[in-house]
This record gives C-alpha cells, sequence and structure tokens, in this order.
C-alpha cells in the first residue's frame, strides 16, 4: 500500500475481505482509483456493490483489507477520512419537511462551514443542479430527479475530492436519467473523483474511464471499457434459437455480414456494448 501522503491514487484498496454469517461479501478484493477518474462498479444483486461502498464510506466495517481515500486511512484518522468525500445514497435519505436550503446549511454545519460559506456555496450549487427556484420549497414537494439533484448537491457542498455514487439514477425516466449524466461529467470536469455503481450499464459505458466487474465478492475485470469490449469484438449479430437469443461476436462488419450470409433465422446486426463485454467476464447479467 501506498504512503499517506502519495496522492497517485485517489482510491487505494487493497485484499478486501467481509462476511456476513456464512456468506462472503467480498473476497480479496483490491482496485484503485486515479484523481479526476470516474471508475464504474458493476456487478448483479449480491456481488458486493453496495457493501464495498458502505466500507469506503465508513457506514460499514471490513473484516480485513487496507482503504485509503486521499492517502487517509479511516483507522488513523477517521474525521480527516471523511472530508474527503461526498456520498449520494441509493435511497434518498433528506429531510423531506425541510426546505432545499434548510438540508443544504444542516450539512455544511456538520463539515463545520461558516455561514457565510454555506450561503455561497449553496448558491453555486443549485444553479449548477438547476435547483435555483426551488431554494424555499420543501423536499417533499420535489419530483425524483429534483431530489436526486438535491442529493448530489449535499454531497458536493463541502468540497469533497471524492464523489461517490451509490446507483443514481435508480428509478428515474430516461431523460432524467440522461440529464443526470450531464451532471456527473461536469463533476468530473470540475476536478472531482467519481466512484460508481449502477444497475444501468449503458450508463457506465458512456461515463466510465475504467470500469471493475464485481461477481461473488470478486473482481474478475478492471479496464477502459473500450477495452473490454474489444477483447470480444467489434461487431455483434443477435439470433434467436431454441427460443433463446445467441450472441456471436466479430472482429469487422464484413466478416459479420459473412457468416450472416449463411444463416437462415433472423438475425439483429449491431456493435458491440459493455454488457455484451459483462455477460463474456461473469456470464449474468446486471440486475
Amino acid at each position: 500500500m501506498n504512503r499517506a501522503d502519495d496522492k497517485s491514487s485517489m482510491i487505494e484498496v487493497q485484499n478486501l475481505r467481509k462476511r456476513f454469517g456464512s456468506y462472503t461479501a467480498l473476497d480479496g478484493v483490491s482496485f484503485q482509483v486515479k484523481p479526476g477518474e470516474i471508475y464504474s462498479y458493476l456487478g448483479p444483486n449480491g456481488a458486493g456493490k453496495t457493501t464495498t461502498i458502505r466500507i469506503l464510506t465508513g457506514l460499514a466495517r471490513r473484516d480485513s483489507g487496507k482503504v485509503r481515500l486521499n492517502g487517509c486511512s479511516i483507522d488513523d484518522n477517521p474525521l480527516e477520512y471523511k472530508t474527503n468525500f461526498g456520498l449520494v445514497p441509493q435511497h434518498t435519505n433528506l429531510d423531506v419537511d425541510l426546505s432545499v436550503e434548510e438540508n443544504l446549511v444542516i450539512h455544511g454545519r456538520l463539515y463545520g462551514m461558516s455561514g457565510r460559506e454555506i450561503s455561497a456555496r449553496i448558491d453555486e450549487l443549485l444553479k449548477e443542479m438547476e435547483l435555483g427556484n426551488k431554494r424555499k420549497i420543501t423536499v417533499k414537494k420535489l419530483s425524483g430527479g429534483q431530489k436526486r439533484r438535491l442529493l448530489i448537491a449535499r454531497a458536493l457542498l463541502h468540497h469533497p475530492k471524492i464523489l461517490f455514487l451509490d446507483e443514481p439514477s435508480v428509478g428515474l425516466d430516461p431523460a432524467i436519467r440522461r440529464s443526470l449524466w450531464g451532471v456527473i461529467k461536469k463533476i468530473k470536469g470540475d476536478g472531482a473523483t467519481v466512484f460508481l455503481t449502477t444497475h444501468y450499464i449503458e450508463e457506465a459505458e458512456f461515463l466510465a474511464d475504467r470500469v471493475a466487474f464485481l461477481d461473488a465478492g470478486r473482481i474478475v475485470a478492471d479496464a477502459r471499457p473500450a477495452d473490454l469490449m474489444a477483447e470480444i469484438g467489434t461487431w455483434a449479430i443477435d439470433i434467436l434459437q431454441l427460443n433463446r437469443i445467441q450472441s456471436f461476436y466479430f472482429r469487422t462488419r464484413q466478416e459479420a455480414n459473412q457468416w450472416a450470409a449463411s444463416q437462415e433465422s433472423e438475425f439483429t446486426l449491431r456493435r458491440v456494448s459493455l454488457e455484451d463485454a459483462f455477460l463474456a467476464k461473469t456470464g449474468k447479467k446486471v440486475e
């Protein structure tokens, strides 16, 4: 593990293990996330995604292994460790009876920010999240997409270097989800490191600089999305065989067309996706 003052990685995880009784949630997970990266953590339900994010944010204890954020260990200095990140949880945990502004003020005070700093930061973030006209509105009157944007604003209020996004677009309609992608890209552009778990594999394909595939508590792949897709090909043909969709992969469109010409069944020709790469590595779908 790197020294505490080594900032070559913003997130460092080494041999992380966690069990719940006889169930092994994490079985020796190791990875590093560089400053300014969007790192997506993909896996089926029960793979260990939320367990990992809970350990990294201090909400759960690990059984063994080492974790550092921005060179800081939670074992050495828990308060400093927690100032390094903001967390957008999978489920909304805002106080719905308070206003948008009141939710943000409370968060700022918890992080020791001055009143002037809180006010200025709220102005900035509400404008960025397109919530400027919702400042005095109670949270229960916001739409699902607006609540998600408020969660992100709250997580960014204290200027964290790392943003943890646990299923940030779950339950949102496609248009709002894609709008949120633009917000996440801007956060990266502003210099933050983003750790993203998601059920929407196209979300990871569009957003992530690197992707980890998690299966049964272990990382089975960790690379750029383009490299993971290139491992299996560039073009895919889907054919219905024996009541199942079978996919076949090819390096060039010409190879795909030549193969398809010999088939009698109807087929669909398309580009290889990150979902194809995930299925090839795990044999499972992200759910």
